[in-house]
């Protein structure tokens, strides 16, 4: 006998997508609330792999572009996408993180908001804003990049695979701890 009855469902975490643009802020927020969250096992902070070197403002995974295309290759990424000559991707463990029901929370492109939502059943995205001169001045105070490179990353108009609109939006213009506890609230009311 052939059972056609759908497969139990499965309770899924959530996916949550920060996004905005460069200077934003969104790497000090995720380091504040992860910060925060430690001790709660319901949230993962996974590190991203970028083909960047290493540096004091993201913790992330440092390859060669080359290892980079291997990995995608070998299908080592969940999520991957291309921004400003770097690769970027999230590591397939994300994947059973979710299916185990825990809220996982990193930065992406625009440019992948469209396959998470059609990869995991639940998806938010949070978008932090600030305005361009202060943009600028985080850009300039972090030393990553030239004044050229931070000209075209406050002239930056953000690619996407389809419509971007952000479920929660967090101003962080002002100081840093109030855009945290913002952010931190946000997580929360999507898991409790």
């Amino acid at each position: 006998m052939i059972d056609d009855q759908p497969p139990p469902a499965i309770t899924a975490g959530l996916l949550v997508l920060v996004v905005g643009a460069s200077g934003v802020g969104k790497d000090s927020l995720l380091a504040i609330a992860r910060k925060h969250l430690s001790g709660d096992g319901a949230y993962i902070f996974p590190r991203r792999t970028i083909t960047r070197a290493m540096d004091a403002t993201e913790d992330h995974e440092a390859i060669s572009e080359a290892e980079f295309e291997r990995l995608s290759s070998e299908g080592h990424f969940a999520l991957s996408w291309k921004a400003h000559g770097l690769h970027y991707g999230v590591a397939c463990g994300i994947d059973e993180a979710t299916k185990a029901g825990r809220t996982v929370v990193f930065n992406v492109s625009r440019t992948v908001i469209a396959e998470a939502h059609r990869r995991y059943p639940r998806v938010l995205v949070i978008e932090i804003l600030a305005d361009k001169v202060v943009r600028a001045a985080r850009l300039a105070g972090r030393g990553r990049e030239p004044a050229e490179e931070i000209a075209a990353r406050l002239s930056h108009t953000p690619e996407t695979d389809g419509p971007t609109l952000a479920d929660v939006l967090i101003d962080n213009n002002g100081r840093l701890e109030d855009a945290a506890v913002r952010f931190i609230g946000a997580l929360r009311s999507q898991t409790s």
